[in-house]
């Protein structure tokens, strides 16, 4: 019986990064099948996400979008080291900049972003805060396939939380994070595995 083909991942993250750490842990627990974490990418150059790259052992490069005079000439430098690389899957984990149409179509339906939100409700920027000042008594996560709108790529998969009332701001982000440190390894164990089928914004977990 042949050996299933191991699936290379760049994590492209901007800041603390524990998603990105969540995902190596699970990776090497054997919580996500198949794959090993190949890359880490940053566009900020003092990004806490880089010091966890070097303790984790994960190969890390960070390139200044400053440096290049637009964003396709940004996005083609990092498809070089994509390709380089051998990378089947993107994973957005805190990455502050919007992914352009040039690298969407490179990596057509293999971007995936996690969301602090039940998308379509606070897409963009700050969205626990924002939900948190709102009054909502329900929020949630969001993982989905990254496309051209920013926050609006089918839905993938998408876990609710209820807000207890006592909670603040700091808690909630707590809580967050700790469905999305788990829902998100999941959903790119779905994808390494071959089990997501996507057919316009329709997407099917097999």
């Amino acid at each position: 019986m042949s050996k299933k083909k191991i699936v290379n991942i760049a994590v492209f993250a901007s800041g603390f990064g524990s998603n990105f750490e969540a995902i190596v842990r699970a990776v090497r627990e054997g919580k996500i099948k198949n794959s090993r974490i190949a890359l880490l990418i940053t566009d900020i150059k003092d990004a806490y996400v880089r010091q966890r790259a070097r303790r984790l052992g994960v190969k890390e490069v960070f390139i200044s979008p400053a440096s290049y005079p637009s964003k396709e000439k940004y996005e083609r430098a990092l498809y070089t080291i994509l390709k380089r690389e051998k990378i089947n899957l993107i994973v957005l984990a805190g990455f502050m900049r919007v992914v352009s149409p040039y690298l969407i179509s490179k990596f057509k339906n293999r971007i995936i972003n996690i969301h602090p939100s039940l998308l379509p409700a606070f897409s963009g920027k700050e969205a626990i805060a924002r939900a948190y000042k709102y009054g909502v008594k329900v929020t949630g996560v969001t993982v989905h396939i990254v496309d051209e709108r920013v926050d609006r790529g089918p839905i993938i998969v998408q876990e609710a939380l209820s807000i207890d009332p006592g909670w603040s701001l700091k808690r909630l982000e707590k809580e967050i994070h700790k469905v999305e440190h788990r829902l998100f390894p999941q959903v790119i164990n779905y994808f390494v595995s071959g089990g997501v089928k996507v057919k316009g914004r329709k997407v099917k977990i097999v």
